[in-house]
């Protein structure tokens, strides 16, 4: 894949805000708490001022839709951000995505990994991130990933979309990535989402076309669209720009919508914002007046 162009001034603003709606706004440490999942929450509502984003040129009716596409916890961290959602009145807008099945490894009796995508649902989770066996994947059982996943599908039921994670870095070749794409998009997967962010390699270029080759193939055999999640390794506003290009020059324009297209992020946002307040301080000359938000 080759580099690009880089894009800056008020176009790198425009790219980062379409950026900032299709972010899964994360915390999946250890050491999460009540309280940094409530900032979070907070966060992932209002991550701009308001006054900044008019200043942009962007049209007061579209200010309230400026947030991130979702939150994403771990199961036991789901209340917390229900509560705070419904607290600033964004539980409605705002889904909560939960890790599950043994995040990160999958290292887990079938049983258990279901009994968690139970208890996340039924703790406010509206989207389940699962990761798949890559024990099966590696020696070639495709079958058994198939039948786990439809499982967990089902688990899911009409309550939750439902996410796949590959953990590409662990699945030895792109031929299993698209493999296990397929897998999984034909046991009823929403997304097939890269990384759980915790591999040694998480999302990159490559493993990604392989991934929308699979989407494109199964589009073209089933109708039905499935959508993408890079998650792990997209840090700042250029990285997030070359997945978006990627996603427009592949899959379309209608992919770049959260139904169909997500990045997986618990530093993406920082660096979003540090693009604005730099626009807003330091405009380039030359730019135009007003950030084009007609798509958001």
């Amino acid at each position: 894949i080759s580099k690009r162009g880089s894009v800056t001034g008020l176009n790198q603003v425009v790219w980062a805000l379409k950026a900032l709606t299709l972010t899964d706004s994360t915390t999946l440490g250890g050491d999460d708490t009540a309280a940094n999942v409530r900032s979070l929450c907070q966060r992932a509502a209002f991550p701009i001022p308001e006054h900044v984003l008019l200043e942009l040129g962007v049209e007061p009716a579209l200010l309230p839709h400026i947030h991130t596409a979702a939150v994403c916890v771990y199961p036991a961290r789901v209340a917390d951000a229900a509560a705070k959602l419904k607290q600033l009145n964004k539980y409605n807008e705002i889904p909560i995505a939960s890790v599950a099945t043994g995040f990160p490894a999958g290292q887990y009796g079938l049983d258990s990994r279901l009994n968690e995508i139970q208890f996340a649902i039924e703790s406010g989770a509206t989207e389940i991130d699962i990761v798949i066996n890559r024990q099966l994947a590696l020696v070639g059982d495709w079958r058994s990933v198939y039948s786990e996943v439809c499982e967990m599908r089902k688990a899911c039921g009409e309550k939750a979309h439902l996410k796949t994670i590959l953990a590409i870095g662990e699945l030895g070749n792109m031929e299993n990535v698209y493999k296990a794409s397929m897998a999984c998009m034909l046991a009823g997967a929403d997304f097939i989402k890269t990384s759980t962010g915790k591999e040694t390699v998480n999302a990159t270029l490559p493993a990604g076309l392989a991934m929308i080759y699979a989407i494109q193939e199964f589009e073209r055999r089933k109708g039905i669209l499935v959508g993408l999640k890079p998650a792990g390794g997209v840090r700042t506003v250029p990285d997030a720009i070359a997945w978006l290009t990627l996603i427009k020059e592949t899959l379309g324009t209608r992919w770049l919508q959260p139904n169909l297209f997500r990045f997986g992020a618990s530093g993406l946002l920082d660096k979003i914002v540090e693009t604005v307040n730099g626009h807003i301080n330091n405009p380039q000359i030359g730019s135009s007046k007003n950030a084009n938000t007609a798509s958001y």
